[in-house]
C-alpha cells in the first residue's frame, strides 16, 4: 500500500491551506454575522466571493476524478483540510455534501438531457441539489423500506410520500431533489426501488419544515418534504425502473470517504485549539499543558486521530484499484471509526475549555454537533457495525488453537 500523494497532489493540498488560512477562516465571522442579521438559511454574499477565488486557484471540483485528476486517497487529503471548516469550505470548492453524490450519481447515470439540466449547473456551482431517500416512519437505513410510491402514468410518474432530513432543502438555491421510491411492491426487495428527477417548484412539493441538529440550524437546511400527486415527465427516471438501490450504493461510497475525511479535519482543528488553550490558560499555578492529565487528552487525541487517518486512506486506497464493492468493510469500518473518534477529540478539548467549550465563542459545539450527526448520517453506526460483523463472520480462519 501506498498513500504517497503525487506531485499534483502535494501541490493542491499546499494551495488548498493558502485558501484556507487567506480566505476561509477570515470569512467565519463574516458568514456568521450575516446569517444572524438576515436569517438562517439565506445565502452569505462573502460564500460567492470564496467560490471565486476558488475557481480561480484550481480549487474546483476536486472531487470528480474525472474533472481534477486526483484519486480517491489524493482527494482525502484535501477533503481533510476542508472539514477545518466544514459548512463554508466545502461549498467554497464546490465540493460539499449532498451536491457530490448528486453530482457522482447523475456523472455515471444521467441520460445526456439530464446532464445537460442539472450536472452542468451543479458543475458550475451555479444550483444545489438534495437526495430525498430518508423517510420518518420507516427505517430507511434498510433502503428496502421505503414507502414513497413513483407510479407509472403514461408519458408520466406519479410521485406520493414523506420524506424528511434532508439535506440542502432549505437553500433557495435548491432546485432538484433526486427522490427515491418503489415503482414495483411486488418485485424482488432489491429491485422494488427507482431515482427520479423532481424540480423543487413542481405542484405538490410541500416544504413542511426544517429540522434543527441540536438546536442549530444549518444555513442550507434538513428538511421535511411531502410529495402528494407529484408529476414528473418520465423522461426524469434515473436508469431503469428497478435500479434505485443499485444507484443508492454507488452514491454512498466515495462520499463516506468525504465525510470521514472532514471529520478528520475537524478533529485536528479541535486538537490545535486544545493545545493553544493549554499553553495559555493557568490554572492552580501553572500553565494547563503542565497538568499530566491534560497531556494525557492531547496524547490520546493524537493517536486517535492518526489511526483514523491510516483506516481511512486505507479505504480510499482500496476503492481506487477495487471500485466500492472491494472496499465494502472498509468503507464501513471508517463510517464508524472516524466521526466517533471525532466526537472523542472534541470532547476532550470542550474539556480543556470549560465552559467556553460549548458557548459559541469557540466553533467546538457546532463541530461536535455535527460529529455527532455524522454517526447518524449516510447510515447510522449501529448498521455499518452490522456490515463489518457479518463480512467478519464470513471468513474461514486458518488456524483454531
Amino acid at each position: 500500500m501506498d498513500f504517497a500523494l503525487s506531485q499534483q497532489a502535494e501541490k493542491i493540498s499546499e494551495k488548498m491551506w493558502e485558501f484556507m488560512c487567506e480566505h476561509v477562516f477570515p470569512a467565519e465571522p463574516v458568514w456568521a454575522a450575516y446569517l444572524r442579521e438576515h436569517g438562517a438559511h439565506t445565502h452569505p454574499p462573502v460564500m460567492e466571493e470564496l467560490k471565486a477565488v476558488a475557481r480561480r486557484r484550481g480549487l474546483w471540483n476536486l472531487f470528480l476524478p474525472s474533472l481534477s485528476g486526483l484519486s480517491n486517497v489524493e482527494y482525502a487529503a484535501v477533503a481533510e483540510i476542508s472539514g477545518w471548516s466544514p459548512v463554508i469550505a466545502p461549498e467554497a470548492i464546490n465540493c460539499q455534501a449532498p451536491d457530490t453524490g448528486n453530482m457522482e450519481t447523475l456523472e455515471l447515470f444521467a441520460t445526456t438531457e439530464q446532464r445537460k439540466q442539472w450536472l452542468e449547473p451543479l458543475l458550475a456551482g451555479e444550483i444545489r441539489s438534495a437526495f430525498a431517500m430518508t423517510e420518518p416512519d420507516v427505517a430507511s437505513s434498510d433502503a428496502t423500506n421505503i414507502t414513497t410510491r413513483i407510479a407509472r402514468d403514461g408519458d408520466e410518474y406519479v410521485i406520493n410520500g414523506r420524506k424528511w432530513w434532508i439535506t440542502g432543502v432549505a437553500d433557495e438555491r435548491c432546485h432538484l431533489f433526486i427522490v427515491m421510491g418503489k415503482t414495483d411492491p411486488s418485485a424482488e426487495a432489491h429491485l422494488q426501488q427507482s431515482m427520479i428527477l423532481v424540480p423543487r417548484d413542481t405542484a405538490g412539493v410541500t416544504i413542511e419544515r426544517h429540522l434543527p441538529i441540536f438546536g442549530y440550524q444549518d444555513q442550507h437546511g434538513h428538511s421535511e418534504i411531502t410529495f402528494r400527486d407529484v408529476r414528473v415527465p418520465a423522461r426524469n427516471l434515473l436508469a431503469s425502473e428497478g435500479d434505485g438501490f443499485v444507484i443508492s450504493q454507488a452514491r454512498l461510497g466515495p462520499g463516506r470517504i468525504h465525510h470521514a475525511m472532514r471529520a478528520i479535519g475537524m478533529a485536528e482543528r479541535a486538537l490545535a485549539l486544545m493545545v493553544d488553550r493549554a499553553k495559555s490558560r493557568i490554572a492552580f499555578g501553572k500553565p494547563l499543558v503542565d497538568q499530566a492529565n491534560v497531556q494525557d487528552l492531547i496524547a490520546e487525541s493524537r493517536i486517535d486521530i492518526d489511526q483514523a487517518r491510516h483506516l481511512v486512506y486505507n479505504a480510499a486506497w482500496l476503492i481506487d484499484r477495487h471500485g466500492a464493492k472491494g472496499a465494502r468493510t472498509e468503507i464501513a469500518t471508517i463510517k464508524v471509526a472516524a466521526p466517533a473518534m471525532a466526537c472523542r477529540v472534541i470532547d476532550r478539548a470542550i474539556e480543556v475549555f470549560g465552559a467556553a467549550g460549548v458557548s459559541d465563542d469557540t466553533p467546538l459545539a457546532y463541530l461536535y454537533a455535527w460529529a455527532r450527526v455524522l454517526r447518524i448520517v449516510d447510515g447510522p453506526d449501529a448498521v455499518h457495525r452490522l456490515t463489518i460483523a457479518r463480512m467478519e463472520l464470513r471468513k474461514q480462519p486458518r488456524y483454531l488453537g
